[in-house]
């Protein structure tokens, strides 16, 4: 295994965890922008507001988004898996 294979390895690693962490992160800016934006109208600037809605909408997103999550990481896993396989 040389230096570009190990870089394309880190490449695909990274594109994977922003692919599959990006859905989730939206997820609770729209949900915090949302809060924010409710606090600011009503003036209730209550510090726990932010992180129940917030915490609920990040899970429910997981729960939701977790098993195309599962296909996209097993098929990265079976790439990784094959080239394990080739260096031997």
């Amino acid at each position: 295994m040389n230096q570009d294979e190990i870089i394309d390895i880190a490449r695909e690693s990274i594109m994977l965890v922003i692919h599959v962490s990006m859905p989730i992160m939206v997820v609770g800016l729209v949900v915090g922008v949302a809060i924010a934006l409710i606090q600011a109208l009503t003036q209730v600037q209550e510090i726990t507001l932010v992180f129940v809605p917030k915490i609920l909408a990040i899970f429910l997103a997981i729960f939701v988004f977790l098993p195309s999550f599962a296909g996209i990481m097993i098929n990265f896993m079976e790439k990784i898996a094959d080239r394990i396989i080739g260096i031997g």
